[in-house]
């Protein structure tokens, strides 16, 4: 696990920071996301009619490999030395650009587009996040992500 200062995030600008694992997306874990959220449209679930669509099979929601930066993101950022805690702030773009079909794997892939402090001991990041289909030409997804920083120096007692 690689831990950075500020400062040197900050000089990680325009770089990639790191690449993720991994992750098996299969029917299990779309059936599972499915139950979560109650989406159960029929080319998530139903292998055999999605195998009559123009994806052949059941493919993941978009929703669902947006859920896993959150663990690729873990896995591939830098921790940042002094961080007492950091937050999902949103995002200001996502395009979800090929389906991720039943079994295959998919991994994140972190570039560090900006780092900010919009106040004393705290650190806004964006990240250009993409995931990949492995074996894929074109990613399944790409987006502008924000993180918030809170560092310990501004922890009041």
């Amino acid at each position: 696990m690689r831990v950075l200062s500020v400062d040197a995030l900050q000089e990680m600008t325009g770089r990639e920071a790191g690449v993720s694992s991994w992750y098996l997306i299969d029917q299990a874990r779309i059936d599972a996301f499915a139950e979560v959220t109650g989406d159960h449209q029929f080319i998530h679930v139903d292998p055999d009619r999605a195998a009559a669509t123009l994806f052949g099979g059941t493919i993941a929601h978009g929703f669902l490999t947006l859920s896993l930066l959150s663990v690729m993101g873990l896995e591939a950022q830098p921790k940042i030395d002094g961080a007492a805690m950091g937050i999902n702030y949103g995002f200001d773009r996502v395009r979800f650009l090929t389906p991720v079909r039943a079994g295959s794997r998919v991994r994140g892939r972190f570039v560090l587009a900006a780092l900010k402090r919009p106040r004393p001991g705290e650190i806004d990041i964006t990240w250009q996040a993409t995931v990949e289909i492995e074996g894929g030409r074109r990613p399944a997804l790409v987006a502008d992500w924000m993180n918030r920083f809170h560092l310990d120096d501004r922890v009041e007692e």
